[in-house]
């Protein structure tokens, strides 16, 4: 069985998870030209680590843009409390590149667009700025940042983590293809941070992209000669424990992704082998620090592989069915009331 990878995995060497340190970094961006954009829908339950750690991260609280799709609880009202800039969006047209785009442009004044997600928590006050840095290098479009296991995941969730995103900081160019394959255009908007110009150069996010739209991004970005640093000092709490059949859905939209974007794979390489050295990771691991998980991690593995080989296979099936195995339901409900009023 050739296992794919996700485009949200990498293989680096897994590492333990240093204790945080209140960080000194400077900003060498001016910081009155950087904006952070936040989609969200219904974050109540992590504004209370949320909203102090984007408090000391020495922005004014209106550079903080939040994009939120029809809320049912009191996170709006907390929001514009902090003093961030609110804005409403019908949640039916919620879409991961389309969004933020429109969040981009937006805000027209800044030369640096941070993405965040609503369950990334910086863990330093200066979290943002050791990001933003990474733009002191001019051929640099594109930056994210580490991320790190909660501290109730166990085994499987920790290991994505800890391997995904190590502590030494890299940058990448188009001639890394050679060594890291797909690896190369690896990045993640739960926390990551774009150049604008080098943003409006690749014609910004993909109106249409319900998935890694920032590996789309990446890889045009590299393409246009422009660099994609990764700050394993920058650093936020971030990760998900996801049951069997949402590891399936969600390669079953891998498998979509890959068979709608075959220039990513073409340009940078094939995912089968980066999957395959994933697993051998993964299982090395649990066998040391979390054994009783190692069926699950097996049950997993078939499960994303059946996932992706019929993501792959999406059009011979219907929108009803592709609301049902997706990740992102909502992005296919889009899909068929688009068709049905064409």
């Amino acid at each position: 069985m050739t296992m794919p990878s996700d485009p949200t995995v990498t293989m680096f060497e897994t590492g333990t998870q240093p204790e945080t340190q209140p960080g000194t970094q400077q900003w060498t961006i001016d910081p009155a030209r950087v904006s952070v954009v936040i989609p969200t829908l219904n974050a109540g339950a992590y504004l209370p680590a949320l909203l102090p750690a984007l408090a000391g991260q020495g922005l004014a609280p209106a550079q903080f843009l939040i994009v939120d799709s029809e809320s049912d609880d009191d996170s709006c009202a907390a929001f514009r409390a902090f003093g961030a800039t609110v804005v409403g969006i019908e949640r039916r047209t919620f879409n991961h590149g389309g969004t933020r785009q429109r969040a981009v442009e937006m805000r027209p004044e800044a030369d640096v667009v941070v993405m965040l997600t609503q369950d990334a928590i910086p863990q330093a006050p200066d979290t943002i700025a050791r990001l933003v840095d990474a733009f002191a290098d001019p051929q640099v479009g594109m930056a994210y940042g580490r991320q790190l296991p909660r501290t109730v995941a166990r085994g499987i969730e920790r290991h994505a983590r800890l391997t995904n995103y190590p502590p030494a900081s890299e940058t990448r160019s188009l001639e890394d293809r050679a060594r890291s394959g797909v690896k190369t255009v690896f990045c993640s908007d739960s926390f990551a941070a774009y150049r604008t110009a080098a943003l409006a150069a690749v014609g910004g996010f993909p109106e249409d992209a319900f998935f890694a739209e920032d590996q789309l991004v990446a890889g045009q970005m590299l393409i246009k000669g422009w660099r994609i640093a990764y700050r394993g000092d920058a650093e936020v709490i971030h990760s998900h424990g996801y049951t069997i059949a949402e590891e399936f859905r969600r390669y079953f939209d891998v498998g979509v992704f890959h068979g709608r974007n075959r220039w990513l794979l073409d340009t940078f390489g094939r995912a089968e082998g980066e999957g395959l050295r994933f697993i051998r990771s993964e299982l090395t691991y649990l066998a040391r620090h979390d054994p009783l998980q190692l069926p699950s991690a097996v049950t997993r593995t078939f499960a994303k592989y059946a996932g992706y080989k019929m993501g792959s296979r999406e059009a011979k099936l219907s929108n009803r069915w592709k609301q049902r195995l997706s990740m992102q339901p909502f992005y296919w409900r889009q899909r068929d009331r688009a068709e049905r009023q064409a």
